[in-house]
């Protein structure tokens, strides 16, 4: 590394501060806009279960009997209530999903019984978490790059970011790890830099945090970890000795959640299935793509020309932060990203699987690469204030945040998007349902799709559920008898049992039963 260009203290430019200040304005607006709109998908079902405190198999012994159940019943499963108390909230997430530790559960347990439990009100507590991130980053690129201009490009990028707007509207605790990620980092190097004791323990108060959000936080301490050993020249001093304390500190009082992920983890069996390498890379460029622009890929939509001078920049921002940055701070960036990045590719690649084409395991990774385009800008601008390279620089900022705008203002009138891909059918499906007069519908599918598509449907529709191989008893009174996404041996059951034909009505998730 050299030619190093130090950016201190370097305040963005008159024009940049306004339209960064106009950018973080909409940021705010796209993580609130339409905040109901898009299908509530099966993730967030999960969600909904969880904060209501019963577990999955409570859910399937009392619904899923093949006993007539209104969208109520189900509702009631998806909402605080006053059978459930907030150990039960941690106590289902514990026997189902312990992969997910509580602090965000149990903080929208409480934000649902106090602001309401529509779709909305539900995945607002995410929303407003993400704004959070504003301020960390800020916070970290001071500490990076000693540039509150690079701080405020910061700030503005992941104010229109596709990727971190998507999972902004999402109840899931997926903007809060964004926040943790950034808060951490920051605190570590304002510990490094301090040298104090209080510095070392808001470091391990972080990890704390860190630990109890999201379980992948363990890839950002090991690439703490590494950035201390590096910049320490792998020898042990105070710094290292202080980071192992801190670590060992925060990871004790994680213990007790570790022994739950231990001994009920999830098979997650969805993420061993082998992909070609050729799919893996692709999934790889276009998830990469979608922190700037978030585009439907078709060689007809003129937008996908614009992804490989994305993945330019991106690269040209990696080798600029490695030439010119300071080295403390190319080693945190490549350090975060290369940890996560590998303990996610080397076993899709070496066993197979699809760990890494999921975009949400990835952001430590995006938010290395924001961090570069950051000081990748802010350098050029800084630098290059008049003369022609500088309005080719100003010219392409503004083109990429016009990018994340464009896609953001897109992604916000869909009732899908690439994050709900599993239930992207659902809202055509219930406006099929919700036209008849008196609706059964017959499921034996999983229960997340289920309660995702009981979110929009009407009072008026009925359900009989149950579990493969159960066939249920088809009684008179309804005005249309419908199969939601039904198994092979719940349309032949019924085809034996009722004489009657099953015929597709959308796709193979709906189906009709026509009397013989």
């Amino acid at each position: 590394m050299n030619n190093q260009l130090k950016l201190t203290w370097a305040l963005p430019p008159t024009w940049l501060r306004f339209l960064i200040i106009f950018l973080l304005a909409l940021g705010v607006f796209f993580r609130f806009v339409n905040l109901g709109k898009k299908v509530y998908w099966y993730d967030e079902t999960l969600t909904s279960i969880t904060i209501s405190g019963f577990t999955k198999d409570e859910l399937y012994q009392q619904i899923f009997t093949g006993k007539e159940v209104g969208v109520k019943d189900l509702l009631k499963y998806q909402y605080p209530n006053s059978e459930k108390g907030l150990m039960d909230t941690v106590s289902s997430l514990s026997l189902d999903s312990p992969e997910h530790p509580p602090l965000y559960f149990v903080m929208a347990r409480f934000w649902v019984q106090l602001f309401g439990n529509s779709v909305a009100a539900t995945r607002s507590v995410a929303a407003v978490i993400s704004l959070l991130a504003f301020p960390c980053i800020y916070w970290l690129c001071l500490e990076l790059f000693e540039s509150p201009l690079a701080g405020w490009i910061a700030i503005a990028l992941i104010a229109v970011s596709p990727f971190h707007v998507v999972y902004a509207q999402e109840a899931r605790e997926y903007s809060l790890w964004m926040v943790t990620i950034l808060l951490s980092s920051a605190a570590l190097l304002q510990a490094i830099r301090l040298k104090t004791k209080i510095g070392w323990v808001i470091y391990a108060g972080t990890v704390v945090i860190s630990l109890y959000t999201y379980f992948f936080s363990i890839l950002v301490l090991i690439a703490h970890g590494l950035y201390v050993a590096i910049t320490a020249s792998w020898r042990l001093n105070k710094i290292i000795l202080s980071y192992l304390f801190a670590v060992s500190a925060g990871g004790i009082i994680f213990i007790p959640w570790f022994l739950f992920i231990v001994t009920h983890r999830s098979t997650m069996s969805w993420a061993s299935v082998k992909i070609s390498v050729l799919v893996l890379v692709k999934i790889w460029l276009l998830n990469l793509t979608r922190v700037f622009l978030d585009v439907e890929f078709s060689f007809s939509n003129p937008l996908t020309y614009l992804i490989p001078l994305v993945l330019i920049l991106v690269g040209y921002s990696l080798y600029f932060l490695y030439r010119h940055s300071p080295k403390q701070a190319f080693v945190f960036i490549s350090t975060l990203m290369g940890v996560t990045a590998l303990a996610l590719l080397l076993p899709d690649i070496i066993k197979g699987g699809r760990w890494s084409t999921v975009a949400r395991y990835q952001t430590p990774f995006y938010v290395g690469i924001q961090l570069a385009v950051a000081y990748l800008f802010a350098t050029k601008i800084k630098f290059y204030v008049n003369n022609q390279q500088g309005k080719t620089w100003r010219v392409a900022i503004v083109l990429l945040f016009s990018c994340g705008v464009l896609s953001c203002a897109t992604s916000s009138q869909a009732e899908g998007w690439w994050n709900k891909f599993h239930n992207s059918a659902n809202a055509q499906i219930a406006r099929i349902i919700n036209q008849a007069d008196s609706p059964l519908v017959i499921s034996d599918s999983i229960h997340g799709d289920i309660l995702s598509l009981s979110h929009l449907l009407d009072n008026k529709v009925r359900f009989k559920l149950v579990i493969e191989p159960e066939i249920p008893k088809i009684t008179d009174g309804y005005s249309d008898i419908f199969l939601f996404s039904p198994s092979k041996t719940l349309l032949l059951g019924l085809k034996i049992n009722h004489n009657d034909i099953m015929k597709p009505v959308y796709k193979k998730e709906l189906w009709e039963v026509v009397k013989n």
